[in-house]
């Protein structure tokens, strides 16, 4: 997705395009941070540590991260 179909969603008369620009942005933001906190694990952070640069519990962090997501994650069938 790119930023001027963005400005575009955020400007267009059509809620249906807006929400589904919503929901491509909230699926390339879960898997930005899947990505990231991948790494971070990779590279020896502690839970501790991503969970406060994502400013999330601990808990919540280990719970969303700890195990394979699945393919559901990376679907594509909601970007624009």
């Amino acid at each position: 997705m790119d930023l001027e179909r963005v400005e575009d969603a955020a400007t267009t008369a059509d809620p249906r395009e807006g929400l589904r620009t919503v929901v491509a942005l909230h699926r390339l933001a879960d898997r930005l941070e899947d990505l990231h906190v991948a790494r971070a694990r990779a590279l020896g952070m502690s839970w501790a540590d991503i969970a406060a640069e994502l400013q999330v519990t601990r808990q919540t962090v280990h719970k969303k991260h700890s195990r394979p997501r699945g393919t559901r994650r990376w679907s594509t069938d909601a970007d624009l």
